[in-house]
């Protein structure tokens, strides 16, 4: 008889998302488990109470999810549990932290096909300016720049040195440059946008940061994103569905539910991967890209 595929999900929160948990089962997981207020150091143990209580080559019904609202945790709790197998002895681990991963990759590969669409070429080479530091924010970044643009978080407030070191750690991990500026009322943010060809706005959900105005003036925008799905729209004139839509001064729009939606397909796909590979996978967010720029046909 077929054993039932088990997910343990590790969170360093007091809740384990829903969202999450949903994700899993409609992935074909059977039993998922929630870890509440997990530490790092917790990680090694529990993965390995996971890898040896089935035995090798079972490493298909088993596996780990790391979540939280910390990128730099996040990564942190994946080398744990990267560093506790004993191989054969292996289970599979995804990491999705607040659903950044997988959002950021949905994002920027919907950027990156528009980019190609309109102009022929993609990220490469490109001033992107990122409206918000936040997990998907920083993820976005992050993927920006390797695929050669040159990425600016444009922080709504200003940067305080215990908020900078995080940005700077997840930026050393990927061995990418990610240099930042404040920028708060509508000249300062022209400021930083007139000669941006991309920009994304993953700032406070329900908050207007971007006006038609301040888009018209955008005169090298090509494509403008945001991820915020709770009215209003952080960019005046886009609607949530909105998937290359034109909006004020001719920029591409690209509206939350239309990021929404390759990112349910991108985590849903690294969650039956883990249960369909061939090995032990270990998934990061570079990997959530690559399924999205499958997924977009980018």
């Amino acid at each position: 008889m077929a054993k039932p595929k088990i997910l343990h999900m590790l969170d360093p929160r007091a809740n384990v998302s829903p969202f999450d948990v949903n994700m899993a089962v409609d992935a074909g997981f059977e039993v998922v488990v929630p870890y509440p207020r997990v530490t790092v150091d917790d990680v090694a143990g529990l993965v390995q109470d996971a890898i040896f209580s089935r035995p090798p080559g079972r490493f298909n019904e088993t596996g780990v999810f790391i979540g939280g609202h910390d990128v730099n945790l996040a990564a942190d709790m994946l080398e744990r549990a990267r560093g506790a197998m004993v191989p054969p002895f292996e289970v599979a681990v995804l990491a999705d932290p607040n659903g950044a991963y997988t959002t950021s990759a949905a994002l920027v590969a919907q950027v990156s096909k528009h980019l190609v669409a309109r102009t022929g070429r993609g990220l490469e080479g490109r001033n992107v300016q990122i409206l918000g530091g936040g997990p998907v924010g920083l993820c976005t970044a992050v993927l920006a720049a390797r695929q050669g643009a040159h990425p600016r978080l444009v922080r709504l407030t200003e940067m305080t040195p215990d908020k900078e070191a995080p940005v700077q750690r997840f930026a050393r991990r990927y061995e990418v440059e990610l240099p930042w500026t404040a920028r708060r009322d509508d000249a300062e943010k022209l400021a930083a946008l007139e000669s941006a060809e991309v920009v994304v706005c993953c700032a406070k959900a329900g908050v207007q940061i971007l006006s038609a105005a301040i888009l018209e003036q955008c005169g090298a925008l090509v494509v403008a994103a945001d991820v915020n799905a709770v009215p209003p729209a952080g960019i005046e004139g886009l609607s949530v569905g909105d998937d290359g839509a034109e909006l004020p001064g001719g920029a591409l729009g690209i509206g939350a539910l239309a990021i929404g939606g390759v990112k349910y397909k991108v985590q849903r796909g690294l969650l039956e991967r883990m249960l369909g590979a061939d090995h032990a996978a270990l998934l990061d967010f570079p990997d959530a890209f690559d399924l999205a720029r499958e997924v977009v046909g980018a």
